[in-house]
């Protein structure tokens, strides 16, 4: 079904921007003004021009506060993902050289506190607030800030506003996921006056931010996207709502509730929206939506054009790289003609598809794409020169993805670089596989990689997660013959997987990216080959 749209009133009176987390809501301005004295508060610690201040912080209002307080000091913000494992954010917290960490409460058995402040790195607690100790169903006593630790409460109330000139366009150090090695931090040159002008205007036609947003963000603000998002939210928006955590339903309940005109998601939530219950479905008005925008993973077709059956023609679709950011833009009419693109090249953006040879490819052949975006602030990575210059070709960059250009200069992804399997010499692309498993209803997740096979040097595994399988596939050997003649009739038969294996779930970031290199990993090991 398509939802109805009623015209927007150009002369009804907007409310107070606000920030929105569970039963808070906090103006802006009130929270300009907490990050001023908060400003205040790290620069009395050491933090000012150029020094790093790692967030170690879920969806939280904080988060935003210390956001905009390090760029008042001209510092540079590093979000941490809390998922990494303590010795993944201690090597993070290393490189960047953090100055300071702030961290909520029930995320501190994450850090080595006395080793952070023998190094001199100022740790400041934010108490976990109650709409993030119900969603992941935490202790409440783990979620109160420990006496030994500086408050973030107490400091911001200790101190006055930070009253110098802010600097001009200080933009977060974002640290790639380290899916196929060790975590980068992506750090950019500061922007002119007329490359914000051009950004903003970017944004607006991009990703929909314009003045009067009322934006719901229900993925992690240490993702790329989801922090781009929420920081612009804070200059225009009438509301920004952040999720504590992604819940299907509880999404639904949001958008009526605050009239969302805006969602940034990735494919994995389309999947859990529509297998909600119709009756879940039609429950909730999801009439003052007008944009629905995703990337961050491939999208199954399918569950796409299930999407706008349901949403109506609003789901837009950019591709983009944390180093490059969006270079193609795709909106649901465009979809529709040429299903499973990413969308055409934005202006002052360029793709070119590279061969193995380092020739350009033909329209139709798959290569390596290289991006690049006209007059967007150059970037290096963090101490890393050699690994900036060892993915660039002129000016062009490639995020690893393997893809290609159609006639019309549409861009089709076929999978990651690094992900790719290569059986008896033939290049099989594990994307298309799972994009076919996930049309069948009772697949809920699946993986497909290459694992060691002593006669094609790499075999096709497809690792499922079963969701309430008819009764008639009942035991493995049953599911396992409908799995393999779905895509038999789909898929050419080198494509097939050798064998399938069920999970009961696989690890995927907040993204909604399969984390591949640790499914990987077991198969691999002793064979002396990176996974």
């Amino acid at each position: 079904m398509t939802v109805a749209r009623p015209a927007v009133s150009a002369a009804a009176e907007a409310p107070a921007a606000t920030v929105h987390a569970g039963d808070r809501a906090i103006p802006v301005a009130e929270l300009r003004h907490r990050a001023a004295r908060a400003a205040s508060a790290l620069a009395a610690h050491g933090v000012g021009p150029g020094r790093a201040v790692a967030l170690l912080m879920r969806n939280d209002p904080a988060f935003l506060e210390a956001t905009l307080a390090v760029g008042l000091l001209g510092a540079y913000a590093v979000p941490l993902n809390w998922h990494f494992t303590p010795a993944g954010l201690a090597y993070v917290i290393g490189d960047c050289e953090a100055a300071a960490v702030v961290a909520h409460a029930d995320l501190l058995p994450l850090l080595d506190l006395p080793a952070l402040q023998g190094c001199g790195v100022h740790v400041v607690v934010v108490e976990t607030p109650p709409e993030l100790r119900r969603a992941f169903e935490l202790d409440e006593a783990a979620c109160r800030a420990p006496a030994a630790l500086p408050r973030w409460e107490r400091l911001v109330a200790a101190h006055e506003p930070w009253r110098d000139a802010a600097p001009r366009g200080t933009d977060s150090v974002i640290y790639t996921s380290g899916t196929t090695g060790r975590p980068k931090g992506v750090r950019r040159q500061r922007p002119t006056v007329e490359q914000e002008e051009r950004i903003a205007a970017m944004r607006a036609r991009v990703y929909g931010l314009v003045p009067g947003v009322r934006l719901i963000v229900p993925a992690p603000l240490y993702h790329a996207a989801p922090n781009v998002f929420s920081m612009r939210a804070l200059q225009i928006a009438e509301a920004l709502v952040l999720m504590p955590r992604f819940d299907a339903e509880e999404l639904l309940r949001l958008i009526e509730r605050h009239r969302a005109t805006t969602v940034v998601m990735v494919p994995t939530m389309f999947v859990r929206l529509l297998r909600l219950p119709e009756a879940v479905r039609r429950r909730y008005d999801l009439s003052s939506l007008r944009g629905i925008y995703h990337a961050a993973a491939p999208c199954p077709p399918e569950v796409k054009r299930a999407m706008i059956d349901w949403w109506g023609p609003i789901i837009n679709e950019w591709y983009g790289t944390t180093e490059s950011s969006v270079v193609t833009w795709v909106d649901s009419a465009d979809w529709l003609a040429h299903p499973g693109t990413v969308g055409r090249p934005i202006d002052g953006a360029r793709v070119e598809i590279v061969g193995p040879g380092g020739t350009t490819c033909a329209p139709g052949e798959a290569g390596e794409v290289y991006v690049g975006l006209d007059d967007y602030p150059d970037f290096t990575y963090h101490r890393r020169d050699d690994d900036r210059r060892s993915i660039a070709r002129g000016t062009l960059i490639s995020g690893g993805d393997i893809g290609y250009l159609d006639a019309d200069g549409y861009l089709y992804l076929c999978d990651r670089k690094r992900d790719m399997v290569i059986s008896g010499g033939v290049n099989i692309y594990p994307a298309e596989i799972e994009a076919a498993l996930l049309e069948l209803p009772w697949v809920q997740d699946c993986a497909v990689i290459g694992v060691p096979d002593a006669e094609f040097g790499e075999a096709v595994l497809a690792l499922v997660v079963l969701h309430e399988p008819p009764p008639a596939l009942a035991g493995d050997d049953a599911a396992r013959e409908a799995l393999r003649a779905h895509l038999a009739a789909r898929l050419a038969r080198y494509k097939l997987p050798r064998r399938f294996e069920f999970r009961a779930a696989l690890p995927r970031d907040d993204a909604g990216k399969l984390l591949k290199r640790v499914l990987r990993e077991p198969y691999w090991q002793g064979q002396g080959r990176r996974v």
